[in-house]
């Protein structure tokens, strides 16, 4: 059973030591393995990476060929994906609160709200999969201190960058509840985002690992990257789908790839099979970006955890607004008058849909 596909580009080959259906099948690239930078604008991720690690997604994903997926809620998906780093997972979120508490008493409650406020945890668990594939693949009889450390630092910097993601587009919930800033108060807020990012970079320094320093620090400037181009375009209907496409790699795609090579390297993996996890997860986290663009049209505001069409209101274009402005003139004033007439909003969230917007996207 395959959980997931990537570009055509790839071939998989299941790791040994562990059924098909247990581990996510390791991708193999069959160019662009020697360091040479594979630009993350090139290539489409398959509508299956989506299904299993962005499970709300079921919605939005082209139905599964998968007789035995067929009928599973995305809720089961994702659970049986995330079985083998249980146990992992949850030492992990002991570890993440006690890692702020135990510096910054002051901070605990913020921590408490940041931290559990709800939340799949993606990140550190794809941290935690690929670990244990390579790890399996290296013949280590478990994965390493460094791995477990490194999980907790990519949920750290994820939280960071949603906190102060919160804090910039003046969001009272998520997640279905209040926010930091909502609770606590914006000083509160951006403190708390620069101490995880802080924390984050010391505990990256103290890997010891040159090339995962260099990796995970790059990720931290692309977030300010992404927020600066996104800030740039509000409301610009002008707005590419390269555009988009290189926001969406520095605020998502390029954590997920970067984490996904630096567990690799962790397991001592070759060059080749680095820069395959490195592009697995790249296009994973595209992916994972335009079902959440689409599902803030096609969710409730409970289903979300956050008011639906939050981005469009804001003036933030993605896939399928984009991909509506080029059959709607219509869309195109709406959004250039930034929606000051009542019912504006929902009338443009209308009209990405029957504009097609959202069947481009998909």
């Amino acid at each position: 059973m395959h959980t997931m596909q990537v570009h055509h580009s790839v071939h998989h080959r299941a790791l040994p030591g562990r059924a098909l259906g247990q581990w996510p099948c390791a991708p193999v690239i069959s160019h662009n393995v020697q360091g040479q930078p594979y630009r993350h604008g090139q290539g489409v991720a398959q509508p299956q990476l989506c299904r299993v690690l962005a499970p709300e997604a079921s919605s939005v994903a082209a139905p599964s060929s998968s007789p035995q997926h067929g009928r599973l809620q995305p809720a089961d998906l994702i659970s049986q994906v995330a079985r083998p780093v249980n146990a992992d997972m949850v030492q992990m979120n002991r570890n993440l609160r006690s890692i702020v508490g135990e510096r910054h008493p002051m901070l605990m409650a913020a921590a408490d709200q940041i931290f559990g406020a709800g939340g799949k945890k993606l990140r550190p668990m794809i941290v935690f999969l690929v670990a244990r594939a390579t790890a399996d693949l290296a013949g280590m009889d478990d994965i390493t201190e460094r791995h477990r450390r490194l999980a907790e630092i990519i949920e750290m910097i994820h939280t960071a960058s949603l906190v102060h993601d919160d804090v910039l587009d003046d969001c009272s919930v998520r997640r279905g509840k209040q926010t930091v800033n909502t609770m606590f108060g914006t000083r509160v807020a951006v403190l708390a985002g620069d101490f995880l990012f802080a924390q984050a970079s010391w505990l990256i320094a103290n890997l010891e690992n040159l090339e995962v320093i260099k990796l995970i620090s790059k990720v931290i400037a692309d977030f300010a990257n992404g927020e600066i181009s996104q800030a740039s375009s509000l409301f610009d209907t002008e707005v590419t789908l390269q555009q988009y496409s290189d926001k969406s790699f520095y605020k998502t795609a390029s954590l997920i790839a970067a984490s996904c090579r630096s567990s690799a390297v962790f397991s001592g993996m070759d060059e080749q099979q680095k820069q395959a996890m490195y592009d697995y997860g790249k296009h994973l986290g595209l992916a994972f970006q335009v079902v959440d663009d689409i599902l803030d049209f096609t969710q409730s505001t409970e289903q979300l955890g956050k008011p639906q069409g939050q981005d469009l209101a804001s003036g933030n274009l993605t896939a399928p607004v984009i991909f509506a402005l080029q059959q709607s003139p219509e869309l195109e004033q709406l959004i250039q008058s930034e929606f000051t007439e009542e019912g504006s909003l929902q009338r443009a969230l209308a009209l990405v849909a029957d504009a097609g917007g959202l069947q481009a996207a998909r």
